[in-house]
């Protein structure tokens, strides 16, 4: 029977090379699961293949074959680091038990790309039981696999967990996977999850001179939803100004209505960056915040009347043209530059004539040339 075996070994060598061809790609994925075991050698094989693409397509048709597990498992034990790696992304995928003593067993392995390829696929797999088997990676020596590490016990949204990972959030000295230990919070959307992010919002590891990478951290708090509002507000009152800007940052994103007043409250904060974050955010709620911001307007300091013009401006609402014409009497410069802009950029037939007004007035020549501007804005 030599020649049926090496017939059809024959048949899927070729049909592996059409997968490269999108015209032939589902047909011929359909004739390899059919081919069974008969294709799994070959297709093993083709998972040293540098074309990444090609990659996942050979991945996901050795997860469609039940027979395909036994040798995968046998790859993951003995075969080129980067073969084990790649046959533990397809336990990823099948979701295979069968193969979780042999991932345990990959995550004390020497190389760091077979360690965290295992960790990920046992979080896949989804045994809750190799959670404890898991938590020393959270200390590996490579970074990579300290990642894989906390989305993996992420994906179980075990509360009893949390610690572990906040260990990360709060200590590893590298940023990235800080980040990946927040993402793996945010993404559990478990209440218990809140306060420990909370508490790294208002870790300046996270922001001292790291605004961008703070943006992680700032996302996995906004993917606990409704249930991190009140911890938000709170946050508001902090004493570090950047934890004010990163709060009200936030609850504009979320758009709850409970937080419309404090935000309102945030606008007049003396810190800059908190005020303008403050104004922002109230300018994602839309039309129910013109009264608040209008009611900025009237405030003593120049610089939180500017900033709610700024939030104005970004409100589609007919009230705004009118509180605009009456700032081009503010007494500061500064805020009437602002709200001239302001109108330039609005649709409203009342900001021309304001403007025009301005505009002739050769006695103040800036000012005259910036209203000639906002209306060439407007032709």
């Amino acid at each position: 029977m030599d020649w049926l075996t090496g017939s059809k070994q024959g048949e899927a060598k070729k049909l592996i090379s059409q997968l490269a061809d999108s015209t032939k790609r589902d047909i011929a994925a359909q004739e390899l699961v059919k081919l069974g075991a008969d294709s799994v050698p070959l297709l093993i094989d083709a998972l040293q293949t540098q074309d990444l693409s090609l990659l996942l397509i050979y991945q996901h048709i050795l997860a469609r074959i039940p027979s395909a597990s036994p040798h995968l498992i046998k790859t993951l034990g003995g075969a080129h680091p980067i073969l084990r790696g790649r046959a533990a992304e397809v336990f990823s995928i099948s979701k295979d038990k069968t193969a979780i003593s042999a991932l345990l067993a990959a995550l004390n392995g020497e190389y760091y790309t077979v360690r965290s390829r295992a960790a990920l696929a046992l979080g896949d797999i989804g045994d809750a039981r190799v959670i404890p088997a898991l938590f020393p990676l959270l200390k590996d020596k490579d970074d990579e696999v300290r990642v894989a590490a906390c989305t993996a016990i992420g994906k179980f949204r075990d509360s009893s967990t949390f610690d572990e990972i906040t260990n990360v959030l709060l200590d590893d000295p590298e940023i990235e996977v800080r980040q990946s230990a927040a993402k793996a919070l945010g993404e559990t959307k478990h209440p218990a999850a809140i306060p420990f992010l909370m508490e790294a919002l208002r870790d300046s590891y996270w922001w001292y001179e790291k605004e961008q990478a703070a943006l992680v951290l700032l996302n996995a708090i906004e993917m606990m939803g409704p249930a991190v509002v009140e911890p938000l507000i709170e946050a508001l009152d902090d004493r570090e100004g950047t934890v004010r800007k990163f709060a009200a940052t936030v609850l504009g994103n979320l758009r709850d209505m409970r937080a419309m007043e404090e935000l309102g409250m945030a606008v007049y904060d003396l810190h800059h960056e908190v005020s303008q974050a403050a104004a922002e955010a109230l300018a994602k709620f839309g039309a129910p915040a013109v009264d608040v911001l209008r009611d900025a307007l009237r405030h003593p300091e120049a610089a939180v009347r500017e900033q709610a013009i700024i939030g104005l401006g970004k409100i589609q609402d007919a009230r705004v043209a009118p509180l605009m014409i009456d700032m081009l009497n503010d007494p500061e410069r500064i805020v009437q530059k602002q709200a001239m802009r302001l109108l330039g950029s609005l649709g409203d037939t009342r900001a021309v004539s304001a403007l025009q007004e301005i505009a002739s007035n050769r006695a103040d020549r800036e000012m005259s040339a910036l209203a000639k501007q906002m209306l060439e804005l407007k032709k």
